[in-house]
């Protein structure tokens, strides 16, 4: 079995639900998540082998209008578990970050990204409490982190935001490792 994922962003909740619900009833797909997230897009996120989730995309995008989408036949294992809530402790010299407007260009980035170079994918971040954005982490060697970033950018056809940090401070690390949004660490001891 060859593992794809697949996220498609819709630019109608109701048309996603539309499309998501066709996507399933169309090929033997897993739907790892399908929900709406801000400001007022609905995801669908699947899984399974490259011919279905191929297929049971052509049947979403016959369905509504997409503001973006990913198909990844092969993904990365680091992605896939990211993608799903894995976080891991990074270590290295250098942290990249990539921020992207749409979830489907970040886990595009992360994939190219992990693929292209030997660093640690530290963390996935998708859309909620991001205004709909992605972002992700990647640790590793300065040159290697350099690498994944310009590699992880480049495979992505929208404008993006990325850097690298050369030994990070520890405080920061620290505030990365734990819960990457601020309300929710503000009165914490």
């Amino acid at each position: 079995m060859r593992p794809a994922l697949a996220l498609l962003e819709f630019d109608s909740i109701a048309r996603g639900i539309e499309a998501g619900d066709q996507m399933v009833k169309r090929a033997p797909v897993e739907v790892l998540r399908a929900g709406t997230v801000q400001p007022g897009k609905y995801l669908v996120l699947i899984a399974g082998e490259v011919g279905d989730v191929e297929e049971a995309v052509d049947a979403g995008k016959a369905i509504a209008t997409l503001i973006d989408l990913v198909l990844l036949p092969d993904i990365h294992p680091d992605v896939t578990a990211a993608v799903r809530g894995a976080r891991r402790a990074g270590e290295g010299e250098a942290l990249g970050v990539i921020e992207t407007r749409t979830v489907a260009a970040v886990i595009q980035a992360a994939d190219a990204g992990v693929k292209g170079a030997k660093v640690t994918l530290q963390e996935i971040r998708l859309a909620d409490g991001l205004g709909g954005k992605g972002y992700l982490l990647f640790q590793g060697p300065v040159a290697e982190v350099e690498a994944a970033v310009e590699i992880g950018s480049a495979s992505v056809p929208e404008r993006v935001i990325s850097v690298v940090i050369p030994q990070l401070h520890p405080e920061m690390g620290d505030n990365l490792s734990a819960d990457g949004r601020f309300s929710e660490r503000v009165g914490e001891e």
